[in-house]
């Protein structure tokens, strides 16, 4: 007579999976995002309508554009600290424009051409004249600021009513029908850094200088012309947001956001990209985005103070970046007992 085996769960099960959502990338992200939306749908039930969503994706534009920008950064092992100031200064010259008369087509070219040059300075400094990134982009951190104010006397400049700014405006918060312009733009932009990370030299070399930068150039990659150009790419995406922000926001403001700075870098590393460089990727960032904007949003539906997100937003990055070291400790642990 057989007696029938009854499976036991083993002890290590739940530890096993804990430890396996810590070393993915994504999972822990997508899993607090699914939690938190189950919960703000249960308690606010207009969290889920298409309106509010929509709203989230519109509202959360300048950060994820600023967010594909600090990814290539931070892949390559460094980090850009200036981006909001940056971000800030591209908004003064495209309102300077606007106002002057300058058509909308070429003044948001320049703007995106004014932030590329900011990205310059930075990577000049970092690569060429090898000054550490964090003092570097700490120091234009304040520059920027301060030629922004110094651009237009510290007073915002109002482009609602400049020839031209309709169009920008329906860009940014116009619809195709239900689906938001903007949308469709976060969509291409997502699939072009996409597409340069994953399929391109340049993409693969970010990695390699991430991982190991003298292994990187032993192996023939100049880190110093690819290490300029990811903060290139950084002033770029910021003159790009500097154009989405202001058509938001129909005016530009000498005032840099301080939140900003803590919100993309939080989405970066919550995404998965690891601080100390070589792994992350975009789509990481898109949940990473996501995830932030849909708890500003839930703390909006529930009247919390917006005090408190700046709190929010500061304490997320300090978990992000500690759950980082968890991921690889644990995935050097797991490395060693296979070798």
């Amino acid at each position: 007579m057989t007696t029938g085996h009854v499976h036991t769960p083993h002890r290590g099960g739940v530890a096993a999976l804990a430890v396996g959502v810590l070393q993915s990338r994504y999972a822990g992200a997508l899993l607090s995002l699914l939690i938190i939306s189950v919960l703000l749908y249960v308690s606010q039930p207009v969290f889920l309508t298409w309106p509010n969503l929509m709203n989230i994706v519109k509202s959360n534009s300048v950060p994820f554009v600023l967010a594909l920008g600090v990814t290539f950064v931070v892949i390559s092992g460094t980090v850009d600290l200036s981006f909001a100031s940056a971000t800030t200064a591209s908004a003064m010259v495209f309102g300077l424009l606007l106002v002057a008369g300058v058509p909308l087509p070429l003044a948001a070219i320049l703007a995106i051409v004014a932030g590329a040059v900011l990205g310059m300075i930075n990577g000049a400094l970092v690569s060429y004249a090898n000054i550490s990134f964090f003092v570097v982009t700490l120091g234009t951190l304040s520059v920027f600021q301060s030629v922004a104010l110094i651009m237009n006397d510290g007073g915002s400049i109002s482009v609602f009513s400049q020839p031209g700014f309709r169009a920008l405006n329906q860009l940014v918060n116009g619809n195709i029908g239900p689906v938001p312009i903007i949308l469709v733009f976060d969509l291409v932009l997502f699939l072009i850094a996409g597409g340069v990370l994953r399929y391109t030299a340049f993409g693969r070399s970010l990695y390699s200088i991430g991982s190991n930068r003298e292994a990187a150039r032993l192996n023939g990659i100049n880190v110093k012309r690819v290490l300029f150009l990811v903060f290139v790419i950084s002033g770029v995406m910021a003159g790009l947001a500097s154009v989405v922000q202001v058509g938001r926001l129909t005016v530009s403001s000498p005032e840099v956001d301080m939140n900003l700075l803590l919100t993309v870098l939080a989405a970066v590393l919550i995404g998965g990209t690891s601080m100390t460089g070589g792994e992350g990727g975009v789509l990481g960032t898109l949940i990473g985005v996501l995830f932030l904007g849909v708890v500003q949003n839930g703390l909006t539906l529930m009247d919390v103070s917006s005090f408190w997100q700046g709190t929010l937003s500061g304490g997320i990055l300090i978990f992000s970046v500690w759950l980082g070291s968890v991921r690889g400790m644990l995935r050097a642990r797991r490395q060693a007992k296979l070798d």
